[in-house]
């Protein structure tokens, strides 16, 4: 049985098949990158914005689709498609070239939602309600956090605050659009409590998901020269698992993980070598889950025991399927699930 709502889960929930998120690169940049607050960027991010560089090379956006596209249907026989807008900062700039790739996005063929990777401080009124106004069936906030302590943020330059954080997370909210917040474990000068300090702030904001990812040194960062320097040690493989084992238990069970851990590009990754390949950690998260008797909410729901939706229903022996129906009915429509067959 599952320890925590998965993305996969979730999607099966809502479309009643696999749904695959396809990366694009809309060629946007990031105040914290072309001098507005700096030209240095955050210290960890590269120099492709933690995306698939397309964009850089060349490819535009329909470009990019087809390639992704093809390669899904071919290999994974995937039919529904969420175009995920992960390099950079994506609403940041003029709210018309937001409206323009916008447009494009909603006219490629098989997509049938959006997730959009921003920061908190690119958000206004203007480009959220230009997002609240798209016709698909899935739309998806991801901002860039990754702690909600102010000194941490300074430290790592992200250039704002976590107050900007929460006013973005407010305004999606009541627009209906989904937040999912992404969080390091691992930064520098952070401990592990002030790791779950963040998990516990943002868990009491309106967030439909969460991501957490392992802080990793990549080729050509700030953090590069750090570890060189010997200013900074990665995280062992041992305490991120203890982090995050720690962490799921303080989400609120109806918010989906999106992912446990994120894994660098391949060739850039210099520290630690631990965090790949990625199915591994994962698998041992879980086992650490299941070993000190854990899972998402248990600290903060106020249900008893492991909700049986995490799972999905096919794959719980008989008996226990009654006692998921009453579990699923409780939180389908709150997270918008397809009514039970």
């Amino acid at each position: 049985m599952n320890r925590y709502l998965q993305l996969a889960t979730y999607f099966r929930y809502r479309f009643a098949e696999r749904v695959q998120k396809i990366p694009l690169d809309a060629g946007a940049t990031c105040p914290n990158r072309d001098g507005t607050l700096s030209s240095s960027g955050c210290i960890f991010c590269n120099p492709s914005g933690s995306g698939s560089g397309m964009g850089l090379q060349g490819m535009n956006l329909n470009d990019q689709w087809d390639f992704w596209y093809n390669k899904y249907t071919r290999s994974q026989n995937a039919r529904l498609f969420i175009a995920y807008l992960q390099s950079f900062s994506n609403t940041y700039g003029p709210p018309e070239k937001l409206s323009e790739n916008l447009d494009s996005i909603a006219s490629l063929q098989g997509v049938m939602g959006v997730s959009i990777g921003t920061r908190p401080d690119c958000i206004n009124v203007e480009k959220l309600d230009i997002i609240a106004k798209l016709q698909l069936d899935e739309v998806w906030l991801e901002l860039g956090l990754q702690s909600a302590h102010d000194r941490t943020l300074t430290h790592i330059n992200r250039g704002h605050s976590y107050e900007d954080f929460v006013q973005a997370v407010t305004l999606a909210a009541e627009r209906n659009i989904n937040v999912c917040v992404h969080l390091i474990a691992g930064l520098p000068n952070e401990t592990i409590d002030d790791f779950l300090q963040t998990v516990e702030m943002v868990s009491e904001l309106p967030i439909r998901g969460i991501k957490f990812h392992s802080l990793y040194v990549a080729e050509d960062t700030v953090l590069e020269t750090m570890w060189r320097n010997g200013e900074y040690t990665p995280m062992t493989e041992a305490e991120f698992i203890d982090a995050i084992a720690r962490a799921v238990p303080k989400v609120p069970s109806t918010v989906v993980v999106q992912r446990l851990t994120g894994d660098a590009l391949e060739g850039e990754l210099l520290a630690p070598h631990w965090g790949t390949p990625k199915r591994v950690l994962v698998d041992k998260i879980m086992a650490e889950l299941v070993a000190r008797d854990m899972w998402q909410g248990k600290e903060v729901d106020a249900q008893q025991g492991i909700p049986l939706w995490f799972t999905i229903r096919e794959n719980l022996p008989r008996r226990l399927r009654e006692q998921w129906d009453a579990e699923y009915d409780a939180v389908a429509e709150q997270l918008g699930f397809l009514p039970r067959q």
